[in-house]
């Protein structure tokens, strides 16, 4: 009975933590959207070979493995270049307006609170330097000098 009273107190001291946290504008947030959106899963260089591990050096700076399909190759930017010659208010703008080649999801962009989106440039923000660009992309036409993965889209069965 004491455990299970003691678990109600907790979790009930733990939800107006995450209320709270959601609508709040600060750098703590950016980092844990920038988490859960997956930002780091494209934008870090190494993020997932090392389990989730953030290294604040290469935190959002882009990556030089590029994402091959149809489309030519991409590569994810380097944030940080973005976030340093915008405004809050012009990321916040571009991140409602933006629409790029896969596999970004620019649609889960959109669909980000506002203070989210505040969250991430100020988390962005905090991480100082920018470094370099990532590559640009590749047409559909050229090979990519770097290295990258190859996206096929399925075949869709002919009726």
């Amino acid at each position: 009975m004491r455990v299970t009273s003691l678990f109600f107190l907790l979790a009930g001291l733990t939800m107006p933590i995450a209320a709270f946290a959601q609508g709040e504008v600060s750098v703590e947030r950016g980092l844990q959207v920038s988490i859960i959106g997956g930002c780091h899963d494209c934008h870090t260089e190494g993020y997932s070979e090392t389990e989730g591990k953030i290294d604040p050096e290469k935190a959002l700076m882009g990556s030089s493995v590029g994402w091959r399909g149809p489309w030519g190759t991409t590569y994810a930017t380097n944030l940080r270049i973005d976030a340093s010659v915008m405004t809050e208010r012009g990321f916040v703008g571009m991140l409602k307006r933006i629409r790029t080649s896969p596999p970004m999801p620019w649609y889960n962009l959109r669909a980000m609170e506002e203070s989210d989106m505040q969250s991430l440039y100020q988390y962005i923000r905090s991480l100082g330097k920018h470094g370099k660009p990532a590559p640009s992309r590749i047409r559909s036409d050229k090979e990519p000098t770097t290295p990258y993965v190859q996206l096929v889209p399925p075949q869709m069965p002919r009726n």
